[in-house]
């Protein structure tokens, strides 16, 4: 009853609707999250220099007690803001770091004719011989496979570089994919 069924954890896909099986390396956006970190730093900066400025000018931050007993509201509220932008900023230097010594992942992906895809990784022997037994399964109605494997868990998919890179050039309308 089970056997045109592919099991994927607590998944299940069916056989006929499998329409491709593949092994990738699963990357980090790296290069993406040093980019994004760069343009968050640059608001930082911009923001903290206009509070700054905006701190003298209204010469809240001036009191009478240098250790900050003599401080306006609007100095604390001053502060306060700094403090956020610090706390902000350390956020994201903290997610950038961890894009960027994130490990690449040998994955082994099952795509259907619908949007599910599912994504399992192991030891390199194992994925490749899986394409070729899934792909056996599909096109031998009588095959049965059994195979045991991890499962793939990351934070944030959309810090990973997923399927096929494609590089269009010129015009529109292109219908091609140039390897």
């Amino acid at each position: 009853m089970d056997r045109r069924v592919l099991w994927v954890g607590g998944a299940a896909y069916p056989l006929e609707n499998i329409v491709r099986v593949y092994t990738f390396v699963l990357r980090p956006r790296r290069a993406d999250a040093v980019t994004r970190f760069g343009k968050r730093l640059s608001w930082f900066v911009l923001a903290f220099l206009l509070l700054t400025v905006v701190d003298e000018l209204t010469g809240s931050s001036r009191g009478s007690d240098p250790y900050g007993g003599g401080g306006s509201d609007a100095g604390v509220l001053f502060g306060l803001i700094r403090g956020g932008l610090v706390i902000a900023l350390i956020y994201f230097f903290a997610e950038m770091l961890g894009v960027v010594t994130a490990r690449s992942h040998l994955t082994l992906a099952v795509e259907t004719n619908g949007r599910s895809t599912a994504l399992v990784t192991g030891p390199p022997e194992l994925l490749h011989r899986l394409v070729h037994d899934i792909a056996h399964a599909i096109e031998n109605t009588d095959a049965e496979l059994h195979a045991r494997v991890a499962s793939l868990a990351i934070g944030n998919p959309g810090n990973y570089y997923f399927g096929d890179v494609v590089n269009m050039y010129g015009g529109s309308g292109n219908t091609g994919v140039l390897k």
